[in-house]
């Protein structure tokens, strides 16, 4: 199994979900942990370049994960969390590259 290592600006994405979407935020890392290489890879996302991460979806389809799996150090690498409207997990995580 994985270990985590969460982005510095993460935890403010964090807060901004509500109670239930952080247990579902949970339960989603818990699965990415698992098998970190079998979730979708991201390619040029609404011209946001971002062909070395991937996604994971939760709440319904309604909230991303974006991170980066560092195969030599066993470790998934949290980028973004939030949702996908306007593309705003997406630009937040090119923008902490």
């Amino acid at each position: 199994m994985y270990s985590v290592k969460f982005h510095k600006e993460v935890e403010k994405d964090l807060e901004k979900l509500d109670a239930t979407s952080r247990i579902l935020f949970t339960k989603t890392l818990g699965k990415i942990l698992q098998s970190p290489e079998l979730w979708k890879d991201l390619r040029n996302t609404g011209g946001i370049d971002l062909s070395w991460y991937k996604k994971m979806y939760f709440d319904g389809k309604k909230k991303r994960i974006v991170y980066k799996v560092k195969e030599k150090e066993v470790i998934v690498y949290i980028i973004s969390v939030g949702k996908r409207e306007k593309m705003d997990v997406y630009k937040e995580a090119f923008k902490r590259k």
